[in-house]
């Protein structure tokens, strides 16, 4: 918690106005008990209306301003812990969104998205109740001992006794249950992964029939998380029982003893009663004191969780310091030299010293089975890993001596799974390019063989399209990422296996567009007929480089190669 304090540095003037208003208000209960006192003693048993009067009106004028005290304590209280999780989530979201796949893989997207939302909410609840109860009711508890002792001494040394009682159970109690909210939230982890799955994976589900078993993998985790819970619910629910009977019990004695002082006369009935108020006010403010230690102890489990988040290095440094500008033009734009490469965790390489270059202008394509490399080849050469051996030149320039904004300038990508975003068609275009004028966002649309989807819907570029695309095709939602990556302009196109969803019409037409453009292009394909007219052919097998030529060439020498074109012959690829 620590380390997230300086999102509060802003907030310095609620910090110390919301606990001083808090304290203030504390300041005026305490004499709450004096005045009944007085009433009980001086109006009540002497009949003097005027002390009852006068008492009433100052019992009134105490809760007033009492509340008006509760009432600022609580704004300014609020506004320091909504803005602290304002500062924290803006800063969280900046780190996430800097971290490299790698990053990403090893903490998991559910961990991360619980970070960002509930265990910011948590922190944020700790702190707002820490600003308005974390002095005042210590100060109450201690200023009701002090204020029994103005009354009298040996009544009040109950009150020595029973405060450093309760404060030891509610100590032990609170080092029980730290480490075990730490484990709920992991299993919310847990619990959020699956459903986020679940969600994503719907339709699978449904077409393989699975919503049963699904269901009983949820419920099984969602009762796990249910018995941790309430255990740990029972442990920290012993607080307000046990704070309860201390107090209870202290208060029968106070009241035994009281009796007795009442008798002999050393004490008087307003001083009893003022004296149990007093008790009764420390009951209160230990039950809220051991109700903010279980706020706090879920706020700090939560805290540790978002810090370790921050902590984390960025597995990829970006520490290039050239631009593009810095870098001359050379004949091969990009070089791949002794490349191997293998994902963390994942112990053998996907990819064994792979060697090829590649000149401006040309269309290169990459083909090869399942599990050949294909993507690991994008995957470095945009840099989202760094690579384990070798080195990939721009240029003849290393990537990793470019800075990572200069260098992913240079790669308009289309991804494996095509991913749009929710609002209008306009604001996906404007996603790559913000500068882009209506005439070149039409031309992209057009060049990506997607015009007729636009003009379907009736709406042109202010078509509204749903989160992830959902009221897209499959061919649509490719046809129109292609559009948003030919918007950006850049100087190297990359096809992920994009143009899986399209028909060999389309996707025919499309790669002569892209052939027109001018531009180098990749392009990853399972299918031959993508890529067959390509300048280049680079065709991997389980990591390793096989071969690198034309369609022609490559049918007559690797044997790779020819056994995926006998695979996928058919007339009609045959026609195109």
């Amino acid at each position: 918690m620590k380390k997230l304090l300086k999102y509060l540095k802003p907030y310095r003037k609620e910090c110390v106005i919301a606990p001083a208003f808090k304290m203030l208000e504390a300041l005026f209960e305490l004499f709450v008990p004096l005045v009944i006192k007085r009433i009980i003693d001086e109006g009540i048993k002497k009949g003097n209306k005027d002390v009852i009067w006068q008492s009433a009106v100052i019992l009134v004028s105490l809760g007033i301003i009492g509340l008006v005290c509760a009432l600022i304590a609580q704004y300014f209280s609020a506004k320091a812990a909504i803005g602290f999780a304002t500062g924290v989530r803006n800063s969280l979201y900046d780190k996430i969104l800097g971290f490299s796949y790698e990053n990403v893989d090893s903490v998991g997207t559910s961990s991360l998205i619980t970070r960002m939302t509930n265990d910011i909410n948590t922190a944020q609840n700790g702190v707002n109740m820490f600003l308005r109860l974390f002095l005042r009711s210590p100060f109450v508890v201690f200023g009701a001992m002090i204020m029994a002792f103005t009354i009298n001494v040996k009544a009040a040394l109950i009150f020595v006794v029973v405060i450093p009682v309760l404060f030891v159970a509610v100590f032990c109690i609170t080092l029980i249950t730290i480490p075990m909210y730490k484990r709920i939230q992991g299993s919310l982890d847990r619990l959020t992964g699956h459903i986020r799955e679940n969600l994503t994976g719907a339709r699978v589900i449904r077409a393989f029939s699975r919503g049963d078993s699904e269901k009983k993998e949820f419920t099984d985790e969602n009762d796990k998380f249910f018995r941790l819970s309430v255990v740990t619910s029972r442990i920290s629910t012993l607080l307000n029982p046990l704070t309860l009977i201390i107090v209870n019990v202290a208060m029968l004695i106070l009241i035994a003893n009281g009796a007795q002082l009442v008798d002999s006369g050393i004490l008087t009935s307003g001083e009893v009663y003022a004296l149990v108020n007093y008790m009764s006010q420390i009951l209160v403010e230990l039950v809220k004191l051991a109700n903010l230690f279980i706020t706090i102890n879920k706020s700090l489990a939560s805290a540790s969780r978002i810090s370790a988040t921050f902590e984390l290095s960025n597995a990829l440094k970006d520490e290039g310091t050239l631009t593009l500008k810095d870098i001359p033009s050379k004949e091969n734009i990009l070089e791949f030299k002794n490349v191997s490469f293998a994902y963390p965790g994942a112990g053998d390489n996907s990819l064994n010293n792979v060697n090829f270059s590649v000149r401006k202008g040309e269309t290169v394509g990459i083909i090869g089975g399942t599990g050949s490399g294909k993507s690991t080849v994008i995957n470095l050469l945009m840099r989202f890993y760094d690579v384990s051996n070798g080195e990939i030149l721009y240029n003849g320039v290393n990537v990793k001596d470019i800075a990572l904004s200069s260098l992913r300038s240079v790669f308009s990508l289309v991804p494996q799974r095509a991913q749009l975003f929710s609002g209008t068609l306009r604001d996906n275009l404007l996603f790559a390019n913000p500068q882009a004028t209506e005439e070149a966002m039409l031309k992209a649309v057009n060049m990506a063989v997607a015009d007729n989807v636009v003009m379907a819907k009736g709406q042109g570029l202010d078509f509204a399209i749903t989160e992830g695309g959902s009221n897209l095709s499959g061919g649509q939602k490719q046809r129109l990422t292609i559009a948003r990556a030919l918007v950006k302009g850049a100087e190297v196109i990359v096809l992920d296996d994009s143009s899986s969803a399209l028909d060999y019409a389309t996707d025919s037409t499309l790669r002569k567009n892209l052939k027109s453009l001018g531009n180098t292009v990749f392009i990853i394909s399972q299918r031959i007929v993508s890529i067959k007219d390509a300048d280049k052919i680079i065709v991997l097998d389980d990591g390793n480089l096989d071969s690198i030529g034309t369609h022609a060439e490559l049918y007559e020498k690797s044997a790779v190669y020819r056994e995926i074109c006998e695979s996928q012959k058919s007339n009609e690829e045959e026609t195109l």
